[in-house]
């Protein structure tokens, strides 16, 4: 079945839902739809890690996967309520380049010898959850919650790459480009038109992101 990120999202609501449920089951156990841009991490060499940065490696590329499941379920959230048809697509654009980042996150995580969250699933259907309601508050709003996530979703890929260990330059490698594409997505949505979301939701989302990088890193 063509995914409505490749396809194109359909004008019927039936098939748009069945589409993203599609997108849904790739997203947490199959093989996402992404673009043809290789993996960052390809241009270096897999250096030999000791157990322990190994293991901080891969707990914090855990985290970086189960950020881009919630990626891909608000954007999916998002374009499935979105009123405007330039909006949805813009959405779905955005949402096939984060599964770049999806994919590359998973490849770093076998090479690492570690696994992706086990708990995925909640993450995704609470992030589904919440880009439906950011759509139904309107498109300038939901282009909003995208700026405010990009934002912080920068803040904590930078994070991230200064708590690799220093020989990781593969890991590195992904975080530095999926910052870079973070970056242009909080531009995008700036651009079409989005709204300054207020303080309040903004510390909102702040502590779901807390919750969800503690489970993901131990669970």
């Amino acid at each position: 079945m063509p995914d409505a990120i490749t396809a194109g999202t359909p004008d019927c609501p039936l098939d748009r839902a069945i589409l993203h449920f599609d997108s849904a089951l790739r997203t947490l156990f199959g093989q996402p739809h992404a673009t043809d841009r290789a993996n960052p991490a390809q241009n270096f060499p897999d250096i030999e890690l000791s157990t322990e940065e190994r293991q901080r490696a891969g707990r914090l590329m855990r985290v970086n996967h189960t950020g881009e499941v919630c990626a891909q379920a608000l954007y999916q959230g998002q374009a499935l309520t979105a009123r405007d048809t330039e909006v949805r697509a813009q959405l779905e654009r955005s949402a096939r380049e984060e599964n770049d980042h999806l994919l590359w996150c998973h490849e770093r995580l076998q090479e690492l010898g570690s696994r992706k969250s086990l708990l995925n699933p909640l993450w995704y259907g609470s992030s589904l959850t919440l880009g439906a309601i950011a759509g139904l508050s309107g498109d300038q709003w939901s282009l909003g919650f995208v700026v405010e996530t990009e934002q912080q979703v920068e803040d904590h890929l930078a994070e991230h790459i200064d708590r690799l260990p220093l020989a990781d330059q593969r890991s590195r490698a992904i975080l530095e480009q999926m910052k870079r594409d973070e970056i242009h997505h909080a531009e995008v949505a700036r651009g079409a038109g989005a709204a300054e979301l207020p303080t309040p939701i903004k510390w909102a989302m702040q502590a779901v992101s807390k919750v969800m990088t503690k489970g993901a890193y131990w669970v």
